[in-house]
């Protein structure tokens, strides 16, 4: 065999190309009058441009993008400085409650008006005895068990549940629950790490209101604060500190 076919150069290639160039970068400034001799395809106008003229192109769109970018930043901004205004205001509503047997109702009105959540539902267990009487409470025991609130308690969510309604149980406690496209699940407790007492359920008929995807720190806060807020409902041992 011919040792010269051995050793044929492999043809450059577009790869080889662009790696020189940006490994080199004084080609261009050797090769100043190349850069306006090249002439590009613009993607808009369809003309034959300059390179300076594609890079300007370039820089233009990536401009635009971050543009678009930053408005939606600030568009998040703005709505988030707003659910918090709404977060603040709610609870300063519970707080100034003169009596604890408005909680639960005060609670439900006031998601309803702020957020306008067409649906909301609240069930409570263990409460202290003075407050078996509430309708939530009274609601929530002929939905569990017939020998303990605490053990049909334990068939409902124990986490946050944000995403489509899905035949959760909870959408029974809504007057309308066919109507519901998504759903949130907010278990209540007294303290983070005590088991739940309760649950709140927000439904839309909107499916894109309530997603999986969704970032839920808002709907986290809530849950704690409307814990802590009808904690004040739970016997004196359930709020004691450990």
């Amino acid at each position: 065999m011919d040792s010269r076919a051995q050793f044929q150069p492999q043809p450059i290639t577009e790869d080889d190309i662009a790696h020189f160039l940006a490994t080199t970068p004084g080609f261009f400034e050797r090769y100043a009058g190349l850069l306006a001799s090249v002439q590009l395809g613009s993607p808009h106008s369809g003309r034959a441009i300059s390179l300076q003229e594609r890079q300007v192109e370039l820089l233009r769109r990536k401009i635009h993008d971050l543009e678009l970018r930053l408005a939606a930043m600030l568009r998040l901004g703005r709505d988030n400085v707003g659910i918090a205004d709404k977060l603040l205001g709610l609870f300063q509503v519970l707080l100034s409650a003169r009596s604890q047997q408005d909680l639960p109702g005060l609670l439900l009105s006031e998601l309803e008006r702020r957020f306008q959540l067409p649906q909301v539902a609240l069930r409570l267990w263990d409460l202290a005895p003075e407050f078996a009487d509430l309708e939530q409470a009274a609601a929530s025991a002929a939905a569990t068990s017939a020998t303990s609130a605490t053990s049909g308690a334990a068939a409902l969510p124990d986490r946050l549940y944000c995403g489509p309604q899905a035949g959760q149980p909870a959408l029974a406690w809504l007057a309308q629950p066919e109507a519901v496209q998504s759903v949130a699940l907010l278990p209540l407790r007294p303290l983070a790490d005590a088991p739940p007492f309760g649950l709140l359920v927000l439904a839309s008929d909107d499916p894109q209101r309530f997603q999986p995807s969704m970032d839920t720190d808002f709907l986290r806060h809530l849950a704690e604060l409307a814990g802590a807020a009808l904690s004040r409902l739970l016997p004196v041992r359930h709020n004691s500190a450990p």
